[in-house]
């Protein structure tokens, strides 16, 4: 992909193109690799162009409290790039993935001044904190068939890429619940089983389950 296929950099002109590929790069990783660890210092802007990738904290007990899943294409921990802040959490690869890796520090002298720019990195935080304020509505008020459905219907290829258990555990349900939940959904003929893998067949018997 071009930069200026990515949303972020779609209104940049050719001359700011050019310098930002100057400062960036594509890095590949495989599933289970590192993208960072919580702690570390943010010099590079992340931003997740293929793959899944799962951010997590580790509590005081060693136990593993995720935060969120990513797919493409979406800034990582950009908070932390912003403030000067280290990681406040970790990131690493369920998938094989891609990311393309800006030097933040030459990035944020030469190119945060641009208006479109920061209003686009403004928009993107302000779609997290949206995501954020629903998975809070949903889990207060959702059935487990609800935050299931919604969830498909908003992540289809996360649903696609991730195994049953991860979803619970994203929607804090347990995996036997989650079981069920497919099976009615299935029944529905919402979604439907070929071999090992689901497709989505009717988004809107999905959509009935939450609206």
């Amino acid at each position: 992909m071009k930069l200026n296929d990515f949303y972020l950099f779609s209104a940049l002109e050719p001359r700011h193109l050019k310098r930002l590929e100057e400062i960036s790069l594509y890095k590949s990783y495989k599933k289970g690799q590192l993208l960072f660890l919580e702690g570390e210092r943010p010099d590079k802007l992340h931003l997740l162009i293929d793959g899944v990738l799962k951010v997590y904290k580790t509590d005081p007990k060693g136990n593993e409290v995720v935060l969120k899943h990513f797919s493409p294409v979406e800034l990582i921990a950009e908070l932390a790039n912003l403030e000067h802040i280290p990681f406040p959490a970790s990131a690493i690869f369920e998938t094989d993935g891609e990311v393309l890796v800006i030097d933040y520090s030459r990035f944020e002298s030469e190119f945060l001044q641009n208006p479109k720019l920061s209003l686009s990195i403004i928009k993107s935080l302000t779609l997290k904190l949206r995501a954020l304020n629903t998975v809070i509505s949903q889990s207060m008020t959702m059935t487990s068939a609800g935050k299931v459905a919604r969830f498909i219907f908003d992540n289809e290829a996360l649903f696609l890429e991730l195994k049953q258990h991860k979803i619970a555990s994203i929607l804090n349900i347990t995996p036997e619940t989650m079981s069920r939940v497919i099976r009615k959904l299935r029944e529905s003929g919402a979604i439907e089983k070929v071999g090992n893998r689901f497709n989505v067949i009717d988004r809107g018997k999905l959509e009935e389950f939450f609206s």
